[in-house]
């Protein structure tokens, strides 16, 4: 597998034609390739004559896996950044064996003795690397395929994606945005296949801190997340239009909050494990008004029961139905019983990368 290259640098471009940058191209051409124009009397950063050839050869090196070698072609070549005569030396070697039985075509440093520059690694599973290497170690810009599929592309630090990148899923999952230690760390858009989003924060791999989830129902969420969980003060939407603001615990409603419905209902107050519990106020479209303790989302214990009159007294309740009035009587012509569900958010948000 793989193409025969050179056993070594090819022979120099001659210093008084070295402003041509790259072989057989013009200073137009070249500044066209990579970028602005060439403007006369203006130095212009000098490219590796071995930098041509590494790039063709590299396009017809095949993998150890026909799945890998067919993503490579649906990619398409990596776009490896020009390799700069910055003075220090490399030599192109041709494809050789590296530690644990992995293939190298690409640069070397002959100080070092270490890969240094652009190259190709392919290892026996059939994943890929194409990009940049220092000390060694993939640094700088690269694309790693893996052997089962998921793609990154991006920023690499000693081997590890650091930086921004793109991790394409085989599944069609994709996350765009930062990394640190392979890790997606910092700001970044995951989306899946189905149409959910998520657009925020995320610590050591995980959703931590603030984002924007959008499911494929319709759902979505504003707020606080930790550790891939709704957790902190946010805002669900359900797609029925029902909406919670307030303090989450484990994708759960927990503490204060404020649910509303789409008839006009609202309840104002505490919640325990998704359900009414503590203190709240349960307001009609009509007037009809619930102030008073709750528990298990039920009305229970004491409360002050409204009418849509506006007569107001005080009842006990038990389980969401009321036990006897403690003061005054209307005779039980108006009820106040509030179990309507609320319904939590959506199970834990889970970890696609």
């Amino acid at each position: 597998m793989g193409a025969c290259c050179s056993n070594g640098p090819k022979d120099r471009v001659d210093p008084k034609e070295a402003d041509l940058g790259i072989i057989g191209l013009s200073k137009d051409e070249q500044a066209q390739e990579y970028g602005g124009q060439h403007r006369p009397g203006k130095s212009i950063e000098l490219v590796s004559p071995d930098f041509v050839l590494f790039t063709e050869t590299a396009e017809k090196i095949r993998g150890e896996t026909e799945e890998t070698n067919r993503l490579y072609d649906v990619r398409g070549p990596f776009k490896y950044d020009p390799l700069k005569l910055d003075g220090t030396t490399r030599e192109l070697r041709e494809l050789q064996i590296v530690e644990n039985g992995a293939q190298y075509y690409g640069f070397w440093n002959p100080v070092t003795k270490q890969r240094d520059g652009p190259g190709v690694m392919l290892w026996h599973d059939g994943s890929r690397y194409d990009g940049a290497w220092a000390g060694n170690k993939a640094n700088g810009k690269g694309r790693l395929i893996h052997a089962d599929g998921d793609i990154y592309e991006g920023d690499w630090l000693n081997d590890k994606a650091s930086g921004k990148g793109i991790y394409t899923h085989q599944d069609g999952a994709v996350y765009e945005g930062d990394w640190e230690e392979d890790r997606q760390h910092g700001k970044g858009v995951e989306k899946w296949p189905d149409g959910s989003r998520y657009e925020g924060d995320y610590y050591e791999g995980k959703k931590q801190g603030f984002g924007k989830f959008k499911w494929a129902d319709g759902s979505e969420y504003e707020g606080e997340f930790y550790e891939n969980n709704i957790h902190g003060k946010g805002r669900y939407k359900w797609a029925d239009e029902r909406i919670y603001d307030g303090q989450w615990s484990n994708n759960k409603m927990e503490g204060y909050g404020v649910f509303t419905w789409s008839d006009g209902k609202k309840y104002t107050g505490e919640y325990v494990d998704d359900k009414k519990h503590g203190k709240g106020v349960l307001e009609w479209p009509d007037g009809r008004k619930y102030d008073g303790e709750w528990m298990n989302g039920k009305q229970n214990g004491t409360g002050y029961y409204t009418s849509a009159s506006g007569a107001t007294q005080l009842a006990e309740w038990k389980d969401g139905k009321r036990v006897r009035w403690i003061s005054g009587d209307n005779g039980g012509k108006e009820g106040g019983s509030a179990q309507q569900p609320d319904s939590g958010a959506k199970g834990q948000v889970q970890d696609q990368d």
